[in-house]
């Protein structure tokens, strides 16, 4: 985990910069799903242009700056690892707060934001997402991207990651107070388009080509290869939800 999201992160920054801005949001988007996917989740949550839209475990915040340009918001991103954080400075320039599951934010305070392919690698998911609803405004909107296993025993699961299942993670969200408002599944949304997968891919080359005998990069690259062969095999599928507190 460290490897992928603070090692290899901040590796990531310094090769999208090199490539120039085009490869920023591609780059930084990986495990968060590609353009269609994010667009359905700005369409469901409706973030006031010029609102804040709060980024929950951000990596190296290609989705917040994908949000940024295609809505308008000012994304404030939190996310626990070192590199991520400077990597997310570097190619966009918002704020990010350096954080585990406790969120250091007002409760009742979030109108919209989003939760990207997280939840699996947190061990107290029900803190978690109780954070998440504490934080939401009574009219606020949260987009969850969850990777849900089809059964509790995962084979061969990327080290740190706790898959919940469907009724596991519906517990969760009940417990926490929270209601699904519009889900979708990942795998329904078109493949990338063309030019966004050729600029993710020459960032995923340059770093291969500076760092592949790095033990580091096999590493991340061994969990990434991971999660793809679990989604290949229907263990696990991206489940999409928007979510909102319960009344």
């Amino acid at each position: 985990m460290a490897a992928e999201f603070d090692t290899v992160a901040a590796w990531t920054a310094d090769v999208a910069l090199d490539l120039g801005p085009d490869h920023h949001v591609p780059a930084g988007c990986r495990g968060s799903g590609g353009p269609a996917a994010l667009h359905w989740f700005l369409d469901h949550l409706a973030p006031a242009p010029g609102s804040t839209f709060l980024d929950v475990g951000a990596g190296v915040g290609g989705p917040a700056g994908f949000a940024a340009q295609e809505a308008g918001v000012r994304p404030v991103l939190t996310e626990p690892q070192a590199g991520a954080c400077r990597a997310a400075r570097r190619l966009f320039g918002v704020p990010v707060v350096r954080t585990g599951s406790a969120l250091p934010v007002a409760g009742a305070s979030v109108g919209a934001g989003w939760c990207l392919g997280v939840l699996c690698t947190v061990a107290d998911q029900p803190f978690f997402v109780s954070e998440l609803r504490r934080v939401l405004a009574d009219d606020g909107r949260l987009g969850l991207l969850v990777y849900v296993a089809r059964q509790e025993h995962v084979e061969d699961a990327p080290e740190g990651n706790q898959f919940p299942t469907a009724d596991g993670l519906a517990r969760l969200l009940d417990d926490a107070g929270l209601v699904v408002q519009d889900s979708a599944h990942l795998a329904d949304f078109a493949g990338t388009p063309g030019l966004w997968q050729e600029r993710a891919d020459a960032v995923d080359a340059e770093l291969e080509r500076r760092h592949g005998d790095d033990a580091r990069w096999r590493t991340a690259e061994d969990q990434s290869g991971r999660i793809g062969r679990l989604i290949a095999r229907g263990d696990v599928e991206g489940s999409m939800l928007v979510v909102r507190p319960r009344p």
